[in-house]
């Protein structure tokens, strides 16, 4: 470690405050604004985990005499509290009343967030290139801080934006043909007729050219109806075909890993059956969360029931859309969407009844009438 230049400190200093307001001012919209208990808790624990590597830092550069020392030991402070705000001179420095007009222009709370999060990673790389001089063991830390930090400011802008990209669809059917009473095409037809605002193509057995000529029949038709289209377990399909999105499974290929396959606008859902997985999930932040099974169901019987309960806690874990499967009919919808949903999946329930667009009609119907009744701050 080499001498602390003073005015290398000062750097220090100012970027350090920089980005711990940014952390916080991410945190607070994250807790306040978005109500995730998830995202809040990560950006808090970089948060604590910047403040130690600091501390750790300031206490290697300390050059306190022992009276000092002590002193300072007596007020409740030591060394490494100090080091830093000894560099630091505000009434010096000259670019305190240097700023640009849009500095004081933000639309609404999400776009200071957002604002919070770019100025986190620029003011972390100040840090560390600044602390390269003086010591690389802090400058290595701080690296990989800016590392979380971007990973912080991802989650953060997908959890954000995934309500308006996904957060309308409330009725989203699942498209199977051998389910289907009739040709599976007019099935999904009727579907949309009905009110669905998603469809999702999900067959398990048919040739990879079979597969992407129905998808993108599919996804025509979806956005003739200006209706979300997501293909099952298949990223390669869903790019070729131009797909609104993917939906995995827990054996499915890793979310990071589809986020490098597919377009950069492509939602993305993960399947989950119980809270470690959905926990899992929140911290990757894919666009929406699938949670179930709500009840038993004979199209995929399970040994498992996530059942409403687990949907409830999931909501209180993420404010990612969440989207409920598995069951669920017109008798117990309300039950789930009261639970916290944001939008119910169904297959049976409406390509296996003889009136698709009745059976879609019937459910939309419940799910807007219950969406009307929750309460202002749900």
């Amino acid at each position: 470690m080499l001498t602390p230049d003073p005015i290398t400190m000062r750097i220090i200093d100012a970027n350090v405050n920089r980005a711990r307001e940014a952390l916080r001012v991410m945190e607070e919209y994250a807790r306040l604004g978005l109500d995730d208990a998830s995202l809040s808790a990560a950006i808090k624990e970089t948060r604590h985990t910047l403040a130690q590597v600091v501390g750790e830092f300031e206490g290697r550069t300390g050059h306190d005499s022992p009276s000092e020392s002590a002193r300072a030991k007596a007020h409740g402070s030591g060394d490494h509290e100090r080091s830093l705000i000894r560099a630091r001179d505000i009434v010096g420095d000259v670019g305190c009343d240097v700023g640009t007009p849009t500095e004081y222009e933000r639309a609404d709370a999400m776009h200071v967030a957002k604002a919070a999060g770019k100025r986190l990673s620029e003011a972390l790389r100040a840090v560390e290139e600044y602390g390269k001089t003086i010591d690389s063991a802090f400058a290595a830390a701080v690296e990989k801080i800016r590392y979380q930090g971007y990973e912080l400011e991802r989650r953060l802008n997908v959890t954000m934006n995934a309500r308006g990209r996904f957060g309308h669809v409330r009725l989203y059917v699942i498209i199977t043909e051998s389910l289907c009473r009739g040709d599976w095409f007019a099935t999904a037809e009727a579907a949309l007729d009905g009110g669905a605002g998603c469809l999702q193509l999900r067959e398990k057995g048919f040739s990879d050219c079979e597969l992407l000529g129905r998808a993108k029949r599919l996804c025509d038709l979806c956005h003739s109806h200006d209706a979300v289209f997501i293909v099952n377990d298949r990223p390669d399909i869903a790019s070729l075909c131009g797909a609104d999105g993917v939906h995995l499974g827990q054996d499915d290929m890793p979310l990071s890993a589809v986020r490098r396959i597919v377009p950069s606008g492509c939602l993305v859902g993960v399947s989950t059956h119980d809270m470690e997985q959905v926990k899992a999930a929140a911290a990757e932040a894919p666009d929406y969360i699938a949670v179930g099974p709500m009840f038993q169901t004979p199209t995929k019987p399970q040994d498992h029931i996530a059942g409403p309960q687990m949907l409830a806690a999931a909501r209180k874990l993420t404010s990612l859309p969440l989207v409920a499967i598995g069951g669920i009919d017109k008798h117990n919808a309300v039950e789930v969407l009261s639970a916290g949903a944001d939008c119910i999946c169904v297959c049976a329930a409406v390509i296996a009844q003889p009136d698709v667009a009745g059976a879609a009609s019937g459910l939309r119907t419940f799910i807007d009438r219950a969406a009307r009744e929750q309460p202002p701050d749900r």
